[in-house]
């Protein structure tokens, strides 16, 4: 018997269009959250905000997961742009500040592991839904007809609308994550440490389309 790999056991059979399709047809379009420090409201702001939520909640008749990412941060980009402005800078004082600037970044990342959150909401559809015959029963074909995907798509996109207008209400802004995006964050998902250091693949060419 022959050795699965890692990619037997993930349930991703491709990404296409802004949407993950499943190997056992169903879809996901993921929306990435931007967040509100509750902490820093009004006592009638922190309960309008989750009145807003709980009434988003209530109005979803399908479910939905919610993803918080943690990850460190890597700011080697940043200390080599402000290494760069300080070997341009012409002004000695200014390029004494810039150098204690740059130093000071140095030390404290040495020192301090800087994270930041990064949150998700995976919207589901069911494609079988669209599959079914007349008679009720589930199509077997092992590729999804394009018409088929396209309809479930248009469906994912109607539901991932109205999540992202239920948690605008709730003072959040949303974004749907493009295929590139997706991939990037999946492959970060299993390749943390490369990930954290600011190094990504470039993806073939059939993976992003």
């Amino acid at each position: 018997m022959a050795a699965k790999s890692s990619q037997d056991f993930i349930p991703i059979k491709q990404v296409r269009e802004g949407v993950i399709i499943l190997r056992d047809k169903g879809l996901r379009g993921v929306l990435m959250v931007s967040s509100i420090n509750i902490a820093l409201k009004s006592k009638d702001e922190q309960e309008a905000i989750m009145h807003q939520f709980q009434s988003f909640l209530n109005s979803l008749d399908f479910p939905c997961q919610i993803i918080v990412q943690s990850r460190k941060t890597n700011i080697t980009g940043y200390i080599e742009k402000i290494k760069k402005i300080e070997e341009e800078q012409t002004n000695e004082l200014l390029k004494q500040q810039t150098a204690g600037y740059r130093e000071f970044l140095e030390d404290f990342v040495n020192k301090e592991s800087i994270y930041t959150k990064n949150f998700f909401v995976v919207v589901p559809y069911a494609v079988s839904m669209a599959e079914r015959d007349k008679k009720g029963k589930s199509s077997d074909k092992t590729k999804i007809e394009e018409e088929t995907f396209q309809r479930g798509k248009d469906q994912l996109y109607q539901r991932m609308e109205f999540v992202a207008l239920g948690l605008r209400r709730c003072g959040l802004h949303c974004a749907p994550l493009t295929t590139v995006e997706i991939i990037e964050l999946f492959w970060s998902l299993f390749h943390p440490r490369s990930a954290e250091s600011g190094y990504y693949p470039e993806f073939p060419e059939e993976l992003t389309s």
